[in-house]
């Protein structure tokens, strides 16, 4: 009986492509059937467009949020790729007969409801087929077994019989066997189509998993019936640059091999007819890269590494070394006998970092092409890299060029990519250092994966251009703000995006939120934000006016509510000190504030004793920087403030407060330091106990220098030698001292 040619392989095998094609050549198809999604035959065009360079894969995904998507990979030596080109090349008919794309997302939807508790019977399988032979993993056994045969004949009957072996040790005991099942059935109904269409059987080559050669063999083609009662879920698919990272195991993808950049050497031996010459180009590549990296590599070396591989293969019985045998041989020779020597060649070498291509308009989303148009006009290109690399850009108008693109041509590349950034598109990561003050200058680090691709399709859900996504993701997020400082977020990655439709949109919902009460805290927070905004805006071309008024309404608000905000705690205190400073900040970068209020806010927190002493002396520290205190006015309230009729921790925590700003001014100030030791000398042992808790805080961030000039002015008081001050604060301190101030740990500090 007149059968077609099942032709069983291993994904991303080498020598199975090899075979394939001989196959091809010897059948001369009139049809060739390739396992794959059956509704994305049409992929196969650009599959094997004259510009596509694989690594390539097809993507499938879901057109609702969630995203859900399915992979998959080609690469040059993939049976499923050369199928495909082999078909372009002899104008044969070729198309992909597995499950539609839509069955096989929404049974992946199945299984992750329902997850297989039971799958690591074929893993198993494989690690005792390497056990029994002696081999380190299951890629070299296949390696020595199959990647090495170039007999012409008995490949397809071995490969189709460990297939059906394999199956025989673990079919029907994963619940995904039943998902095999309906794909064989599937995959039989559309062999039998093609025969019914007046193809002969013969000339009919379906290539498939080895796996599912006798499941083609012996299933029963599924009805029209049961065809329409497989589920399924709207979707489309695109076809993506792949790498060869992400097809290696060491990525975690299944269907993988460890080391597919070496694949591809051994399939270019195989296409010269010279199986060997892999093991020169491996062993020269490892050397080329350690010389590269300033590692000393003979040719001597290589040519005993050479020997050795040689006669590893010998004693397995092979006819030419496998990649174990190679990277034993690196290691003894070139690595001198330790793997980290050459880890990074062989890295390189194995798995490498070819990312695939593909021309401009092929079988893309239309964000996929607006990623890779504005990766072509801000010259990024060149980070398409699965190398991390540094992008430093000055966002100042270039003088002296010819163009407004060129003049702002690191402008619009910071806007492109905090648009990425935004829609979580791992292409580039900012140096958060540099952009948290917004300078002129930010710091990027670009690496490409196929899982920034992956994103990059995802966020065709929110819009067809980067830039419209982005709007709508930074609109989303506005619209579920529930404080002022979510929303000023969102105004300022608007800012950072060059959209000042959508500054304007998350601006209203900043002034909705700012109507309701906030913590002062809060509200400083985000006009310091906006206040940068403001700062910055002409650097980003953006009007910043519209942010005024609200940096105006926060800064009013803050300033009624700060005073009755500082009778509070310590813990707070810290809190609110921090918002005075920032509000400060605010009032001294902008004249359409009321610097009048601020001042007369400021001397209201100084002067009383009903609020947090902390936060008393802080705004006395910041009058002080204004000049807004005097020499004489700052005497009488450190006399105030530090009397015998003061608790201890009140002063202290005066001082503290005072301390936290203008160290050199305080420091040049003998008259304040005379005061503060006057004081200390009226406390009792209980007393200044306490106050050293409030003292050391006060200190603790006061630098070596700044310590030893405040050692010289104590000195000066007490009339003994300045050097024997700075060498008592500056030694080390005795058992004793260290008894005392071991002892402050008794002091409930949140009660202070």
């Amino acid at each position: 009986m007149r059968q077609p040619v099942l032709f069983g392989v291993r994904h991303l095998s080498p020598g199975a492509a090899w075979q394939l094609r001989r196959k091809l050549d010897e059948v001369k198809p009139e049809l060739i059937l390739v396992e794959g999604p059956s509704d994305l035959s049409d992929a196969m065009i650009s599959i094997c467009h004259p510009k596509a360079k694989p690594p390539l894969a097809m993507m499938a995904y879901t057109k609702e949020s969630p995203v859900q998507s399915i992979l998959y990979p080609f690469s040059v030596y993939s049976p499923e790729y050369q199928a495909i080109l082999w078909a372009k090349e002899h104008a044969c008919p070729c198309r992909f007969m597995d499950l539609p794309a839509g069955v096989f997302l929404s049974l992946q939807r199945r299984r992750q409801v329902e997850p297989d508790r039971e799958r690591t019977t074929t893993d198993s399988v494989y690690n005792r087929l390497a056990e029994l032979s002696g081999d380190e993993d299951h890629d070299t056994f296949w390696e020595r077994r199959f990647e090495h045969w170039t007999a012409e004949d008995g490949y397809e009957q071995a490969v189709s019989e460990f297939g059906r072996q394999l199956r025989g040790c673990t079919m029907g005991v994963n619940l995904e066997d039943a998902e095999t099942v309906i794909r064989e059935a599937y995959m039989k109904r559309q062999i039998e189509s093609a025969i019914q269409s007046g193809i002969a059987p013969e000339r009919i080559v379906c290539v498939c998993g080895a796996y599912h050669v006798e499941g083609l063999e012996s299933m029963e083609p599924m009805t029209e019936e049961e065809v329409r009662a497989l589920p399924s879920v709207n979707c489309s698919s695109t076809l993506m640059p792949y790498s060869y990272y992400r097809l290696s195991t060491r990525a975690g993808y299944g269907a993988g091999n460890k080391a597919p950049a070496y694949f591809e050497l051994l399939w270019r031996a195989m296409e010269e007819g010279n199986l060997e010459a892999a093991t020169y180009w491996y062993l020269t590549r490892i050397a080329n890269f350690q010389r590269q990296y300033g590692n000393m590599t003979s040719s001597a070396e290589v040519i005993e590494g050479v020997r050795l591989a040689k006669s590893l293969a010998m004693l397995r019985n092979d006819t030419v070394p496998c990649l174990q045998d190679l990277r034993d041989a690196a290691i003894t020779c070139m690595g001198h006998g330790q793997f980290s020597e050459i880890a990074l060649a062989a890295a390189d070498t194995e798995i490498g970092s070819t990312i695939g291509e593909l021309p401009e308009g092929i079988s893309r989303t239309s964000i996929q092409d607006d990623f890779y148009r504005q990766l072509s006009q801000l010259r990024l290109e060149a980070f398409k890299s699965d190398i991390a690399k540094p992008l430093d850009l000055d966002l100042r108008e270039k003088l002296g060029v010819q163009s407004e693109r060129a003049a702002f041509m690191d402008l619009y590349r910071s806007m492109f990519l905090h648009r990425l950034r935004i829609l979580r598109i791992d292409f580039a990561q900012v140096g958060q250092n540099r952009q948290e003050r917004a300078t002129w200058a930010e710091t990027w680090t670009l690496r490409w994966t196929p899982e920034a691709e992956i994103q990059i399709v995802e966020a065709a859900l929110l819009g067809d251009t980067i830039a419209s996504a982005a709007s709508f993701a930074l609109r989303e997020r506005a619209e579920a703000s529930a404080s002022i400082s979510q929303a000023t977020e969102i105004v300022r990655d608007a800012f950072l995006c060059g959209m000042p439709e959508t500054v304007a949109y998350a601006l209203g919902i900043l002034q909705g939120l700012a109507i309701d009460e906030a913590a002062v805290d809060e509200m400083a927070r985000a006009a310091e934000q906006l206040s940068i905004l403001i700062r910055y805006g002409d650097l980003r071309r953006l009007d910043p006016s519209p942010l005024q008024p609200l940096v105006s309404q926060l800064f009013v608000r803050s300033c009624l509510t700060l005073p009755s905000a500082c009778n509070c705690d310590a813990a707070a205190a810290n809190s609110l000190t921090d918002a005075m400073e920032r509000l400060n900040t605010v009032a001294l970068h902008h004249e359409f504030l009321e610097e009048d209020r601020w001042i007369s806010v400021l001397l209201d927190i100084s002067d009383r004793d009903d609020l947090n002493t902390k936060c008393s002396g802080f705004a006395a520290a910041i009058l002080l920087e204004r000049g807004k205190i005097g020499e004489e006015l700052l005497s009488r309230e450190m006399a105030r403030r530090l009397s015998r009729g003061i608790p201890a921790d009140l002063g202290a925590g005066w001082f503290e407060g005072l301390a936290k700003k203008n160290r050199l001014s305080l420091i040049a100030r003998l008259s304040l330091w005379r005061q503060l030791s006057e004081y200390l000398d009226t406390l009792d042992e209980g007393e200044f106990r306490r106050a050293l808790v409030f003292l050391r805080r006060a200190f603790a961030d006061f630098s070596p220098k700044e310590k030893n000039d405040v050692a010289e002015n104590l000195g000066e008081i007490w009339g003994i030698s300045p050097l024997e001050v700075a060498d008592a604060v500056m030694r080390e301190s005795t058992q004793e001292e260290k008894d005392l101030l071991e002892g402050l740990r008794d002091f409930d500090f949140d009660d202070i």
